[in-house]
């Protein structure tokens, strides 16, 4: 007898911007919207073990979207996107998640993402909190500065081939992760088109900018939660940490022993740490 898994997967038709984007994402379980955005240059296969977790999913209706020109989302039609560069920009990326949020008719869904999604949670939570109750960050600081060197001279340059960013991806990840859960992690990295992910590095080490903001982010309106891992040197956790002690209200929490993809290179020791700010949520929106 077959067995086949809980999750869903469709299509559904942005307008953004005046083009239309196909955007594919995967959905299981019910309760509070909790919606997941991916790491740059991956897609949102990495959350397939909370899409897969019933725990979760009895409480939560989880939603991994593949931004566009990530996974099955393709680039929109309508635009000779071969003609010019791939760049991820802020404006794009929080009028993105605006808008699929309001097409598929969620009631202030709780956000959740990594590392670029990370830096996401805290600028939506500045800049649209009324469309979102809580914004859950991983891998997420004020600002990744140093990065613009290696965005234009390393993973532009080219010499270097698609083999490269899987194996720096290894890097990020904790020895104490299990080994098979690693390698699918980097596994996607390998998949994504060549220009993807320099681009989506535009916004992660070059746009996103929170130092003089932080501040203003309200909580009593949109609950900040900051995690980090502390194998990872990227968003590294002195910096997440300054991002929460920015933030009145928010929350920091050190995942001990983990790295930069929590979620999907040991989802097993992630979600202990994800379920207490999950209940926080559950009970904060019951107030």
């Amino acid at each position: 007898m077959a067995r086949y898994s809980d999750i869903t997967g469709r299509y559904v038709y942005l307008d953004l911007d005046g083009l239309e984007y196909r955007v594919y994402f995967e959905e299981a379980g019910q309760g509070i919207p909790l919606v997941c955005q991916h790491t740059a240059g991956s897609d949102g296969r990495q959350y397939r073990h909370l899409l897969e977790d019933p725990e979760i999913t009895a409480r939560f209706r989880v939603i991994a979207a593949d931004l566009p020109y990530h996974g099955k989302s393709l680039p929109p039609d309508g635009k000779r996107y071969w003609e010019e560069e791939y760049k991820l920009t802020q404006a794009f990326f929080m009028n993105y998640w605006v808008r699929l949020v309001e097409t598929l008719g969620l009631d202030r869904p709780v956000y959740m993402g990594c590392s670029m999604g990370g830096h996401l949670a805290a600028d939506l939570a500045l800049n649209h909190a009324d469309s979102f109750r809580a914004c859950i960050g991983l891998e997420a600081s004020m600002w990744s500065g140093g990065f613009d060197r290696l965005w234009q001279q390393w993973w532009r340059h080219p010499r270097l081939s698609n083999d490269a960013k899987p194996a720096m991806m290894l890097s990020l990840c904790s020895p104490n992760a299990p080994e098979a859960r690693v390698r699918e992690t980097v596994w996607t990295y390998s998949q994504g088109a060549p220009p993807v992910f320099s681009g989506d590095l535009w916004y992660y080490a070059l746009e996103h900018d929170l130092r003089e903001a932080a501040g203003g982010i309200d909580t009593a309106k949109c609950m900040l939660y900051v995690l980090s891992g502390d194998y990872d040197w990227s968003a590294y956790p002195e910096a997440c940490r300054a991002l929460a002690e920015a933030v009145p209200g928010a929350s920091y929490t050190l995942m001990e022993g983990m790295g930069h993809f929590p979620m999907s290179e040991d989802p097993v020791q992630f979600k202990k740490y994800l379920l207490p700010v999950l209940a926080d949520i559950e009970q904060r929106s019951d107030v």
